[in-house]
Order: C-alpha cells, then structure tokens, then sequence
C-alpha cells in the first residue's frame, strides 16, 4: 500500500476507534490554526506548518520543506501529537505536563515533543484547545529563530 500524499487519504488509514478522536483533534487543530499555519501531509503525518510562503527559508534540515509546527499522527498503539512548541519552549511545556495531571485520569506519555494518546476515552481535548491558544505563528518563527544557529 502506498503512503497517503493527502489528509484525505490518510484519514481512510484510521483504525475504526480512532476514526473519531482523531477527527475531533484534526477539528479542533483546524479551526484553532489555520490560517496561520497550513494543514499538509508532513513527515507522512497529517502536519501544520509555516508555509514556505510566509517563511522562505523553510526546516533548517532540509530548507526545500516549510517550518514545522504541529504534527498529528495515527501510530501502532497510539495517537500522536508532535507539538514543537513544547520541545522548544520550557515553560509550555511545564505548563502542558501540569495541566494534564489535572484533566487526566491516566498519566501522561510524552517525549520530547510527543504526547502519545494510547486511551480514547481520555483525550484532552480542552487542554489542547487551549495550548492551541498560546503561540501565534510569528510566536513560533522567532522562537526557531532564536534557537537555530546560521
């Protein structure tokens, strides 16, 4: 089977008990970020990103790519959400972690910048909500900015 090159097609992948949680997060992503960030299909994820329009200089990895910023992902075991913001910003980070032992029954799964979701019963979806809230695109550009050498 080859790899979905659209949201669309990638939706079709979904296991049927993530079809609705990961709707409702790609909803909420949506309505929250566009039109600051552009919805694409991204490290074969569903993506949001700074066009290469608005930041021409693109990844620093490979500046023929736009800027990262929210990665959403249907894995094995779990949905994933891959949130650079909180890898590069400490104290959104803290505040995500602390917020989520609130909301949550069920202890929080996270890496760098992965929350990984294994329980569909228990996703966050206000915290999300609100973490959606607190950087702007231009927030995000100089927070990479200032974190990549050139």
């Amino acid at each position: 089977m080859s790899k979905p090159t659209t949201v669309e097609e990638y939706l079709l992948t979904l296991q049927e008990e993530r079809v609705e949680p990961f709707v409702k997060l790609r909803d909420l992503f949506k309505k929250k970020l566009e039109p600051q960030f552009k919805e694409c299909i991204n490290y074969g994820m569903v993506g949001y990103v700074v066009s290469k329009e608005d930041y021409p200089d693109g990844y620093h990895c490979d500046p023929k790519l736009p800027l990262p910023y929210i990665n959403l992902a249907n894995q094995k075991n779990f949905i994933a959400v891959y949130h650079m913001g909180l890898y590069a910003t400490p104290e959104l980070k803290d505040w995500f972690v602390t917020e989520y032992a609130e909301r949550c029954k069920y202890k929080l799964d996270m890496g760098k910048s992965c929350v990984r979701l294994k329980k569909m019963n228990d996703i966050p979806y206000d915290l999300f909500d609100e973490l959606l809230d607190k950087q702007t695109k231009e927030d995000w550009i100089n927070i990479y900015e200032s974190s990549i050498k050139r």
